[in-house]
């Protein structure tokens, strides 16, 4: 059954886009993406024998359609034959689609129940969607311990369209997912704010990360190299500025990009008892507010009129500032204003909030240390 499966996917691949010039395939992306994995494949051989069965359908029923109406026309003087019922005719239009139906759910069901089988990984990651970013965690196996997130690079003169669209537009981040080549990878999803969907199509892998419950699914991929994909779930205002992308190198190059996330997330760990200058905080805020906060608040601190309110001249933003460390840390329920607690360090928090109070027309004078972040924490 899978080489029927293969031999039809491929000869459905290759007849389908015969009649296209070099240019219009390069051009147009008609079909699935190449497939990385072999979850990947088999998705794609599942869907190309689909495609397959539900031509041979189509072209059989039409042609017997078109037929009878041709052959029995009016103007060669058919007189149609009135008939009550025909047991073979009802029992064969009962037994042939139930044939149909078991030979597309066979083959579906085997891709459904090896999508599902998550056992014995030799890595887990743990993905939290925010709007509108990812958080990446390894649980377990090497690399056990690195956290990142990570976001959209696209620049905003490329998304405003005052700029040439790069060659990955929509399609690049700071921080990619690292994985080793020829090894299982079980993914863990979940969503810290609303509902958001992980998903990789030349890995075959698409998991929705829902609020309050963890949903998991795997991979393997079979070659190195660079895969991209996006959140599939609508999330909000920035839902299309959320790609993934997933980089897949040889066993050594993983070790040593292990080997220097560690390093790194070691040298960037932060003293939350450090007093901090005023002006290293504002450089730090600014940051912090770019990657985190500009989506929402503006690069001029003017919100969006209706949907996100302007922190220029905002009451909470220049009144006490027990308040607004309070609010950035835990949010607030019925609006977009997420939790940035569990996201951000107690420096980092700092610096933002530092950076809010002393920007745009807002001249507090105050800073923000760390350890009044880590105060309220408590």
């Amino acid at each position: 059954m899978k080489t029927m499966r293969h031999k039809l996917a491929t000869w459905a691949c290759g007849a389908l886009p015969a009649g296209l010039s070099s240019v219009a395939s390069a051009a147009y992306q008609w079909n699935m993406q190449a497939p990385a994995s072999k979850i990947a494949q088999d998705i794609y051989d599942t869907h190309m024998l689909m495609m397959v069965i539900i031509l041979v359908i189509f072209v059989g029923v039409f042609a017997v359609m078109f037929y009878s109406v041709f052959a029995h026309r009016k103007s060669k003087g058919h007189q149609a034959v009135p008939f009550h019922e025909n047991t073979t005719v009802e029992l064969l239009w009962t037994i042939i689609p139930l044939i149909i139906l078991i030979l597309m759910a066979w083959p579906a069901t085997r891709t459904l129940l090896s999508l599902r089988d998550t056992s014995n990984p030799d890595l887990t990651i743990k993905v939290t969607g925010y709007q509108w970013k990812w958080g990446y965690d390894y649980l377990k196996g090497e690399g056990e311990g690195i956290s990142f997130f990570s976001a959209s690079t696209t620049p905003q003169d490329q998304i405003q369209g005052t700029a040439p669209k790069g060659e990955n537009y929509l399609l690049e981040v700071d921080n990619p997912v690292v994985v080793p080549v020829g090894k299982k990878i079980r993914i863990l999803t979940t969503g810290s704010d609303v509902t958001h969907s992980w998903w990789v199509p030349a890995l075959g892998i698409k998991q929705d990360a829902n609020p309050g419950f963890v949903r998991d699914t795997w991979f393997r991929a079979d070659k190195t190299g660079t895969y991209q994909g996006q959140c599939a779930e609508p999330c909000g205002k920035d839902h299309g500025f959320m790609p993934v992308v997933v980089e897949v190198v040889p066993a050594d190059k993983y070790s040593a990009w292990v080997s220097e996330q560690k390093k790194k997330m070691a040298a960037q760990a932060d003293d939350p008892n450090k007093t901090w200058t005023f002006e290293d905080l504002k450089v730090r805020g600014a940051r912090a507010y770019a990657a985190n906060c500009v989506a929402c608040h503006q690069t001029n601190g003017q919100g969006v009129k209706g949907a996100f309110p302007a922190l220029d001249g905002s009451k909470m933003v220049t009144g006490p500032k027990d308040d607004q460390i309070g609010l950035v840390l835990t949010g607030k329920q019925g609006t977009a204003m997420a939790a940035f607690g569990k996201q951000l360090s107690d420096t980092e928090l700092a610096a933002v909030i530092t950076y809010t109070r002393n920007s745009w027309g807002n001249k507090t004078g105050e800073a923000v240390q760390p350890a009044e972040v880590k105060s309220q924490r408590k």
